[in-house]
């Protein structure tokens, strides 16, 4: 989970390896804990291994990439 938008690129310029990342956009810091949880819940699976995606989570969106 990260605030950062280098890890993502990373991981798909790079191809470095990851167990998924999930990309928090402009979530406001009391809101973090609780958007991560539901993503966990909602994308755990495809977060994992061999898919690992990439979550972007923006404030009324959430993009998956693969």
């Amino acid at each position: 989970m990260t605030l950062d938008k280098d890890f993502g690129e990373l991981a798909v310029k790079e191809g470095a390896s990851h167990c998924g990342i999930i990309r928090l956009v402009d979530i406001r810091a009391r809101q973090q804990a609780t958007c991560c949880m539901d993503v966990l819940e909602s994308y755990g699976a495809r977060l994992q291994s061999p898919a690992s995606a990439i979550v972007v989570v923006e404030p009324g969106r959430i993009r998956i990439r693969h």
